[in-house]
């Protein structure tokens, strides 16, 4: 009894809880998860479908090393919290729950050599919150990474818009979302023990808002309305996310001080940053946190094979601070990698971080730690009403005797688009 203890106390999170974004190795890269679509512009979108879409989810990601490895893929159905559910494998998939990775393509002509992945995921039957678990061979103790997805099905019709702040004193520095969900396609007895509205923006989690009490509830018209006067659906604007232009090798992209090629690897330099939190709003055309794979060098060929990989420094120049100051965007999984977190250097008076970032466009913006999951960039940045975000409502119903969490209502929201 001692010994299964010992076992469920040391290693709870690399078999039973893998259900967060998250890149376990590091000679994996570049990991993105997107629907289908045909143009480059595709892997931006959030990993969100219908149930019984014809446009499947597509997994890429990259393998620093010279051959090729056997992996395998698994699904894991999550509840609203992203806790694993009570289904078993065959209640949402009709065919075995292990599948063989095999679309693999060498790069070309690459200093860094990589082995690019494709994986298209498997369809569900079930709505709901997944992870898509990525491991060695047949070893589910060796995983390689993990990312999360969402399937809905359009039952409870949902409304959403952006409105300036109820709370007048923050009005110039936030947005808030009000929702209306129809609900009259449901058993709704308990909203706050079966329903669960999260607001995500710009498909951060670190910050997503999870709402279980409606404020009005209409009980003839099945109508729910969430407009909290407390902040419970109401973000900071934040700024416009700063960028790199990494497309080109031979010649220095926008915001790049330097690019230094050598025989076996590509090395550069980012432009120093300064915070900007005074400064007056600007606007210009940004990714919303995400990142491009792309180059310019070889325009008609393949950017997901013969794009380079290259050491690139990103720097802040502030006084040094005992708090940490850490580097957030897609690129460094929100702040979940290692390489997030920057370190002083004394010779330049700047605070530095160098990641292994694939040819293409990059967004990203400074952050501290507000909590262990949260991280605030106020300091850094500022918070102007009129920024750009993105923004998703997923409503999710726990029917009476179910055992999961259904995704019952989808919305995305980007209210004056300039993606670039």
């Amino acid at each position: 009894m001692y010994k299964i203890f010992l076992f469920l106390l040391l290693f709870p999170l690399t078999l039973f809880a893998q259900t967060e974004n998250k890149v376990y190795q590091d000679h994996i890269q570049s990991v993105r998860l997107f629907p289908l679509g045909t143009e480059v512009y595709g892997q931006l979108d959030a990993p969100v479908v219908p149930l019984g879409s014809s446009k499947p989810l597509i997994l890429l990601f990259d393998d620093i090393a010279y051959d090729p490895e056997q992996y395998s893929a698994k699904l894991i159905h999550c509840d609203a919290n992203w806790e694993k559910s009570q289904l078993r494998d065959n209640d949402f998939l009709p065919v075995f729950n292990e599948f063989n990775v095999q679309n693999y393509t060498y790069s070309i002509n690459t200093r860094i050599p990589y082995v690019h992945y494709r994986f298209q995921v498997p369809k569900v039957t079930k709505s709901g919150n997944y992870v898509l678990k990525i491991y060695r061979g047949r070893d589910e103790s060796q995983v390689m990474l993990t990312r999360r997805f969402m399937v809905y099905e359009n039952l409870f019709p949902v409304g959403a818009a952006i409105v300036p702040p109820t709370d007048t004193e923050n009005r110039s520095e936030k947005q808030q979302l009000n929702i209306v969900v129809n609900y009259s396609k449901g058993q709704v007895m308990n909203p706050s023990e079966q329903m669960t509205v999260v607001i995500r923006q710009n498909q951060r989690w670190d910050n997503a808002k999870y709402i279980n009490k409606p404020t009005f509830l209409n009980e003839s018209s099945k109508i729910m309305r969430y407009e909290s006067f407390e902040g419970d659906n109401t973000f900071f604007a934040g700024n416009e996310f700063r960028f790199i232009d990494l497309r080109f090798i031979r010649a220095t992209g926008v915001n790049i001080s330097s690019i230094q090629v050598e025989e076996d690897r590509v090395e550069a330099m980012a432009s120093i940053d300064a915070p900007r939190g005074r400064e007056p709003y600007s606007q210009y055309l940004d990714l919303n946190g995400q990142y491009l794979v792309f180059t310019n060098d070889r325009v008609s060929g393949n950017h997901d094979v013969e794009s380079e990989y290259v050491l690139t420094t990103f720097n802040l120049s502030i006084p040094q601070t005992g708090q940490p100051v850490y580097l957030i965007g897609a690129l460094t999984n929100w702040g979940a990698s290692k390489e997030s977190r920057m370190v002083w250097n004394e010779k330049f008076n700047v605070y530095q971080t160098t990641l292994l970032l694939k040819q293409g466009w990059y967004d990203y913006q400074y952050a501290i730690r507000e909590s262990e999951e949260k991280f605030e960039t106020y300091a850094f940045e500022g918070s102007y009403f009129q920024t750009e975000n993105e923004y998703e409502v997923l409503v999710y119903f726990r029917n009476l005797g179910s055992r999961y969490d259904q995704l019952v209502g989808y919305v995305y929201l980007q209210p004056n688009r300039r993606r670039l």
